[in-house]
């Protein structure tokens, strides 16, 4: 498990940069853009890249054999190219520069997002992998308050300081990645595969594969929405400065944090689905109670319970979507997880904006209360076969 802290810094740099760009990007937005739903678009014009590249380079990776081994190439490109358009976000001069540089920074993400993530389940035997899955993203939930909080900070002294110094954090993720992981020693059964790439991906669409994807687009749909958006509603629903809204995010972090370890526990424990089940219920109460709050406080404390909801859906997911397919199809089926997700960030966030400027900015929990109840529908609708451990097999490689 050692590994599993260190490749955690892969999402944790990740984590970082888009906590950063979601919260304080908007309000370079805003001094070019009035219209809240044109902002929501602009947020995701990212995503309409990464729904394509990010299949295409899960699958790719999982076909490349190279020195370095099958995912470790795609992070060489990407994590630099990524730091250095993150850096250049707050320098531009023009609406049309800061397009520029949004797009390229997140096509520089998407080189890289599906093969580091794919990483995890290449090192880890399934028994554990709802454990390790709890680690690396308790590492990207630490990236998301260093982001929030110091990245408020940062903001409050000079606006182009957070995106420097994540930047620069990307670059230190990636020198260590390159010196601890070698994927050839460290892979469970490196095995590129000889399968052509379209028939994978037309194979891994089994029943429960198609409502698990159906589920995980209507809940990244309503947490895109609402992590977009949020700084904006603090601002101007609920008065706060644009530090604190930043700052308000942090408490659905830390929560996610501290229950991301037990959630990955609790998933090998209890099985991924009612592990997740638990959380999708927990936060249809949760967004329905916080379109009736004004105060920061109350706001805050309901942000904390929505964070252990939030923990036990997204740390049993990847897995369960693993889970359900072939070994020899894990960088296909990462890539198909950021599909639905990157497709949810396509749609959520104009979505919300349009009913935002039509019906106020109360509507904002209300869809997305909304989004959770089709992800419970689609939820009920997969058939656990993740939810057996392979007990001998974990007791074999225990001896």
């Amino acid at each position: 498990m050692k590994k599993m802290w260190l490749l955690g810094l892969g999402l944790f740099s990740i984590s970082v940069t888009w906590s950063l760009y979601n919260a304080f990007v908007p309000f370079f937005l805003e001094k070019y853009i009035t219209s809240i739903k044109l902002i929501g678009f602009m947020m995701t014009i990212d995503n309409y890249f990464a729904i394509v590249i990010q299949p295409i380079i899960g699958r790719r990776s999982d076909r490349t054999n190279s020195f370095l081994g099958k995912r470790m190439p795609f992070l060489l490109i990407g994590m630099p190219l990524a730091a250095l358009f993150t850096a250049l976000i707050p320098w531009h001069n023009s609406l049309f520069m800061l397009i520029i540089f949004m797009i390229c920074m997140n096509l520089s993400m998407s080189i890289y997002r599906s093969p580091v993530i794919a990483l995890m389940p290449d090192i880890t035997p399934n028994f554990k992998r709802t454990q390790a899955s709890g680690i690396i993203n308790f590492m990207g939930g630490v990236g998301a308050i260093i982001a929030f909080v110091g990245g408020s900070y940062l903001y409050d002294q000079h606006n182009s300081l957070p995106f420097l110094t994540t930047s620069l954090l990307t670059l230190l993720c990636l020198v260590i990645l390159l010196w601890v992981i070698r994927e050839k020693r460290d892979s469970i059964s490196y095995q590129p595969t000889t399968t052509q790439p379209l028939t994978s991906f037309r194979a891994e669409w089994n029943r429960s594969t198609f409502f698990l994807i159906g589920a995980i687009f209507f809940w990244f749909f309503s947490y895109q929405g609402v992590e977009t958006l949020f700084t904006l509603y603090g601002k101007n629903h609920l008065g706060l400065s644009e530090a604190q809204s930043g700052f308000s995010l942090a408490f659905f972090s830390v929560a996610f944090v501290a229950a991301a370890i037990p959630s990955g526990l609790l998933g090998k424990r209890f099985g991924k689905k009612r592990l997740i089940l638990t959380g999708v219920i927990g936060l249809i109460l949760t967004f329905g109670l916080i379109t009736f709050i004004e105060s920061m406080f109350a706001l805050r404390m309901l942000l904390l319970i929505g964070g252990v909801f939030w923990a036990l859906i997204n740390i049993n997911s990847y897995p369960f979507v693993i889970a359900l397919g072939k070994e020899s199809s894990i960088g296909t089926r990462t890539g198909i997880y950021y599909f639905a997700s990157s497709l949810a960030a396509i749609t959520s966030p104009p979505i919300m904006g349009a009913l935002i400027d039509g019906f106020g900015y109360s509507s904002l929990f209300y869809t997305a209360t909304g989004g959770m109840i089709i992800a419970l529908f689609f939820i009920l609708g997969v058939k656990d076969r993740g939810l057996a451990q392979p007990r001998a097999a974990e007791q074999q490689l225990n001896a």
